[in-house]
């Protein structure tokens, strides 16, 4: 009798077990692969970005400190050259702006948009 008992309750949890095993779901290797692929194509993405704006934020700090550099020249030949000092300041202020302004361009292209939330393996 204790052993039919103890072979009808292995059965049952032998069942149970395998069942709950078979249960288990895991990602086949093509939907591995294509994340991966995706991966590797949204990091190429990231880096060229990077590498653009890179060359625009240069280019911006460049322009931006030659046009203050000219404003404080024009600044400093006010009181001797006050013509020549005016004229300086006019035209490196523009300058300035105009640097500062492809540097906002250049921090834009870093961040174009909000990164979306990674998906979980359910969705392959």
């Amino acid at each position: 009798m204790l052993k039919t008992i103890a072979l009808t309750a292995s059965l049952v949890l032998g069942c149970f077990f395998s069942a709950n095993a078979q249960t288990t779901h895991f990602p086949s290797i093509d939907s591995l692969k294509r994340a991966i692929i995706e991966l590797d194509h949204e990091i190429y993405e990231v880096k060229l970005n990077l590498h653009q704006s890179q060359k625009q934020l240069k280019t911006g700090i460049l322009i931006a400190t030659i046009g203050y550099t000219v404003t404080i020249i024009g600044g400093q030949l006010l009181g001797t050259e006050p013509d020549l000092g005016k004229t300086l300041l006019y035209v490196g202020g523009v300058t300035g702006i105009a640097g500062t302004f492809v540097l906002v361009k250049g921090f834009k292209k870093i961040s174009l948009r909000a990164p979306t939330p990674p998906r979980t393996y359910a969705d392959y």
